[in-house]
């Protein structure tokens, strides 16, 4: 018997696992449509930004742009700009946009600090 339990609860999990993922991924396609429609303003259709000042979002961890999302979206981050934009994305929205600003070529670099 409990065999049998563990194994559903392995299947189970499994199951929210994949759906999870295959969701974090987000679409491409749905993803350029919003960016263009609202994204595109500062950060750029290619998502490196417009100013120096704009977050340069072309080739970051989709599943990063979708936490900073989150965070604007409930107030962890503290943008009034980005508050507003990213509370009317949907967690689909959200995996999207990230889809496509992660697919772009660019825009991220690692600052070294030498002491």
């Amino acid at each position: 018997m409990s065999i049998t339990r563990n194994w559903i609860a392995i299947c189970a999990t499994g199951l929210l696992f994949a759906t999870g993922s295959a969701y974090a991924r987000g679409d491409f396609e749905a993803g350029k449509a919003k960016v263009t429609a609202v994204c595109a303003a500062c950060h750029g259709l290619d998502g490196n930004g417009k100013t120096d000042t704009d977050a340069r979002l072309a080739g970051q961890y989709a599943d990063y742009i979708v936490k900073a999302l989150e965070d604007y979206a409930n107030g962890g981050r503290n943008n009034p700009i980005m508050m507003g934009i990213a509370s009317t994305l949907t967690p689909a929205d959200r995996a999207n946009v990230a889809a496509y600003f992660a697919a772009m070529e660019g825009g991220v670099e690692t600052v070294q600090s030498y002491k």
